[in-house]
């Protein structure tokens, strides 16, 4: 059974730092794109980064850029997302998902209605 067990998350104050996790289950990171999609109240879903377990090629949303840094780890068939000075419009859930990686690039961060695969979702609030 295919599942992305995800954990991390929480309320942090604006300039903090959160690190999120994601750990496919029936399936290993290899020939896979992983990445997290977040959702706000009233708005649409929106592309936050991506990581191809094939080549370790990253991606990120403008609005995340240069504060978030995704990694993976093989060995744990583990993704990281490294949120750092977190705003208050970070605030979300964030969604893991992932599908096989067909060479998308950068596009995977606007696929969300194709993705076959996710997680439950957590929620990150970043307020004072």
């Amino acid at each position: 059974q295919v599942q992305l067990v995800e954990s991390g998350g929480g309320m942090v104050q604006p300039g903090g730092s959160l690190t999120l996790s994601c750990a496919p289950s029936g399936f290993s990171l290899d020939y896979h794109v992983i990445g997290w999609f977040r959702q706000a109240p009233g708005k649409e879903r929106e592309g936050v980064s991506c990581i191809s377990g094939s080549d370790g090629s990253t991606y990120y949303g403008d609005s995340v850029k240069g504060r978030f840094t995704i990694s993976k780890d093989n060995a744990k068939n583990t993704v990281y997302l490294q949120m750092n000075n977190l705003k208050p419009e970070d605030t979300a859930v964030y969604y893991c998902a992932a599908e096989f990686d067909s060479g998308w690039g950068s596009s995977w961060l606007t696929r969300y209605r194709s993705m076959p695969y996710w997680g439950n979702g957590t929620q990150v609030t970043v307020s004072s």
